[in-house]
């Protein structure tokens, strides 16, 4: 093989590796857009660079892998279901303290499942990725929260937050996929 074949060789096979190499980071680029949704664009936003944003969503993933998130079974589902309800009706007298019942239930949901709930925000980036289209809601009823314990949000606020609390709240009991199988 004389040297200019070779030289042409070498860059046939670093251009193709190129094109696997580009070819595969579409493939994670696809599928971190797929499984998270609107929590993709929200973190390549927050981070401002898309191999960063990319990194620490697959490190999400990663990490809840390793967590055991497990259903509820059937009586502490409909223990939590009477918890909601009393939730609910508590903030026609008092919406203030519901929004405080609506995230400690939530939180409770949470750990009955299996995710940690230590800090707001690992606990927003764990949902994310079973629960990426109502991890928005959660992040936003708990700034209402937040505001709420500020005494400023408004009623409407408040009526805000239980709708994104309870979004979320019914993701995690799995009632949507539930009643569409049964």
């Amino acid at each position: 093989m004389d040297t200019s074949t070779a030289i042409i060789l070498a860059i046939v096979v670093i251009l193709l590796v190129g094109v696997v190499a580009w070819i595969m980071m579409q493939r994670r680029t696809q599928e971190l857009r797929k499984r998270f949704g609107p929590e993709y664009d929200r973190v390549i936003t927050e981070r401002g660079d898309a191999r960063q944003a990319e990194s620490e969503l697959a490190a999400r993933q990663k990490r809840v892998e390793r967590l055991d998130i497990h259903p509820l079974d059937l009586a502490e589902r409909e223990r939590f279901i009477e918890a909601w309800r009393a939730t609910q009706s508590h903030f026609v007298d008092a919406p203030a303290e519901a929004i405080k019942d609506a995230d400690r239930l939530v939180s409770e949901v949470m750990r009955a499942r299996g995710y940690p709930v230590g800090d707001f925000e690992q606990r927003a980036a764990d949902i994310s990725v079973d629960h990426p289209i109502v991890v928005e809601n959660y992040r936003a009823a708990r700034a209402i929260a937040l505001t709420n314990e500020r005494g400023e949000a408004g009623t409407e606020d408040l009526r805000q937050a239980i709708v994104h609390y309870r979004a979320l709240f019914e993701d995690l009991l799995e009632t949507r996929e539930r009643e569409v199988s049964q």
